[in-house]
């Protein structure tokens, strides 16, 4: 027996030796600096070597490299599928900082920044020019300017958010809180709602209109990089109040109403869903459709028929706007269970808030029977549904209506914790802003009384809790942050994550997270992290790599496993001009 004991440590102490002396994988440039772990991590310690990011070339200054146009020709034309997200693999990845385009300002600050921007902080015309009747924008001396036109709107939007309010009348009394714009052109629907309390993603994907999304962010209004095409879109079921779409070209009706199912599936039971323009109006607008009476009325006829299949009743009509809405009474359900009926009812094994690369399907997503509370007449109106619990929270492993209390407590106080840190946060510098890995949007409820917005993210691996953040009013995202995120660089004010590279360490770099967080965030811009003091140490190192100043400051509580990096990036500008 303890000869059997000598050897098994002996052992034990050469894997120990073998595990401890992994070489990093980190390209140094100079010093190797050793950082002490936790006492729970064990003995080794974790290596992290300072390392120096060149610049990527000036024509990297708008990259987004999971949507990138210089691979599109790699993927089909069939419904769009090279606009979707196809991230570049690990050996094509960027390992350089994205520049900022010559010119450059630190961008117009909210509410301005609503109505202009800086015209070299997003230098693209096509709109203004191929647009310039609709007057979505116009370009005058070094700024362009926003006057809130549109396809269907080019008078201003305005009057036409008016006459939608004409039409549903909860958009009005905090029944509608949460809105998603498909098409969003340069997102004045979704900027001209932020006054009446409702919250929307704008969402379009990279096209021929150059920069939709990025004038949207650029102007402090919430967007998102994506289309409906051959995946769902990264939201959870029963999520969005209201979803709008005013001409923005969605075949609707093509592929067997396949792209109608997805707006079904986001949208919650009595959700309204908004169109303008073609079919809608068929009657006086043909003429300027290039098309005939007869066609655009049996369009208009197929729409209807579909959403009638599909458990949407059309609510109200009124000049060039037809409001549906999603049924919440399960008959109509029933229904679909009929044999040969289209679209059929999804089987069972369909998980409806699977939305992370998971193919559209041609069928219908049918609301839990036994969630009483998730229809939009059952919810608490805005802003009383922020701090309630909502009934989805006890689908999440350990949730429930107290951990859900607890963890907005617990926000209340860290938030105010980091405006002592932070003094930035609440004031006109901070406007766009993304919590990377959130659990109930804690955090975002904590900011509720700030002028600025968050996109909440929850990982793609993570407990499903997103469908919680919608449920209280507030909006996000499935994400993994191995991959880059839908947006393009210098869209975000503030980075917050709490405790990320320690749930990802096993499946993300630390590099290329890292290097993510430098896309995405505008110069001068801030990065908060949460995390136990060896990661906070490791990403200190590495910080300086990309320019950013940071800074080790103790959590609210003040224990020493647990701390908080302050870093600020910094404005510079690129030496190079060609090509990486």
């Amino acid at each position: 027996m303890a000869i059997i004991v000598v050897v098994l440590c002996g052992f034990s102490f050469y894997l120990g030796g073998m595990f401890c002396s992994e070489k990093d994988r980190y390209v140094t440039k100079d010093i190797t600096k050793a950082i002490e772990t936790s006492k729970e991590m064990g003995a080794c310690p974790l290596q992290i070597k300072e390392v120096t990011f060149p610049e990527c070339s000036i024509d990297y200054q708008d990259y987004t490299p999971c949507t990138d146009p210089r691979r599109w020709k790699k993927y089909s034309t069939h419904r769009l599928t090279f606009l979707e997200r196809h991230c570049p693999p690990l050996y094509e990845k960027k390992e350089c900082l994205v520049p900022p385009p010559d010119g450059y300002k630190l961008p117009i600050r909210w509410p301005k920044s609503r109505d202009e921007c800086w015209y070299r902080n997003v230098p693209y015309d096509w709109i203004s020019k191929k647009k310039s009747d609709q007057h979505w924008l116009r370009k005058e001396g070094d700024k362009f300017f926003f006057p809130g036109g549109g396809t269907t709107f080019p008078k201003g939007v305005g009057p036409y958010v008016e006459l939608m309010q004409d039409l549903i009348s909860g958009m009005t009394d905090g029944t509608v809180r949460t809105a998603i714009d498909t098409g969003c052109g340069v997102a004045s629907w979704g900027g001209y709602l932020l006054d009446r309390g409702i919250l929307t993603v704008s969402l379009a994907p990279r096209d021929n209109h150059e920069a939709q999304v990025q004038f949207a962010l650029e102007r402090g209004i919430p967007a998102i990089l994506g289309i409906i095409s051959t995946q769902r879109l990264p939201f959870p079921s029963n999520s969005f109040d209201m979803a709008h779409c005013s001409r923005c070209l969605i075949p609707w009706t093509e592929f067997g109403g396949i792209y109608l199912l997805e707006i079904h599936r986001i949208l919650r039971p009595g959700g309204f869903w908004a169109l303008s323009g073609p079919p809608v109006n068929y009657k006086r607008r043909w003429r300027g459709w290039n098309t005939t009476m007869e066609e655009e009325k049996s369009n208009y006829e197929k729409l209807q028929d579909l959403l009638t299949s599909m458990c949407f009743k059309l609510y109200n009509q009124k000049e060039d706007i037809a409001v549906w809405q999603k049924l919440s009474d399960n008959s109509c359900y029933k229904k679909l269970e009929t044999p040969d009926n289209y679209p059929p009812k999804c089987d069972d094994g369909t998980e409806p808030d699977s939305a992370w690369y998971t193919p559209l399907r041609p069928c219908v997503v049918v609301p839990n029977p036994k969630l009483k509370r998730v229809a939009l007449e059952y919810l608490p109106k805005w802003p009383q549904r922020l701090h309630t619990a909502p009934e989805r929270v006890t689908d999440v492993r350990g949730g429930s209506a107290g951990a859900f209390q607890n963890d907005d407590s617990k926000w209340k106080l860290q938030v105010k914790h980091y405006k002592k840190l932070l003094p930035a946060i609440g004031t006109d510098k901070i406007r766009n802003v993304v919590d990377m890995n959130t659990r109930y949007g804690g955090f975002a409820a904590a900011l509720i009384d700030d002028p600025l917005w968050v996109m909440n993210v929850v990982s793609s691996y993570a407990a499903n809790t997103l469908s919680v953040v919608y449920d209280r009013g507030l909006i996000g995202a499935y994400h993994d942050w191995c991959e880059a995120f839908s947006t393009y660089p210098r869209t975000y004010d503030l980075l917050h994550l709490d405790g990320l590279f320690t749930a990802e360490s096993h499946r993300c770099e630390m590099k290329y997270v890292l290097l993510e967080m430098d896309r995405i965030l505008r110069p001068n811009g801030y990065a908060i992290i949460r995390e136990t003091s060896y990661v906070v140490d490791a990403v200190a190192t590495m910080s300086k790599g990309m320019r950013w100043e940071c800074r080790k400051e103790d959590t609210e509580s003040g224990v020493e496993i647990e701390k908080i990096l302050m870093c600020q990036k910094k404005l510079w500008f690129s030496s190079k001009q060609t090509s990486r």
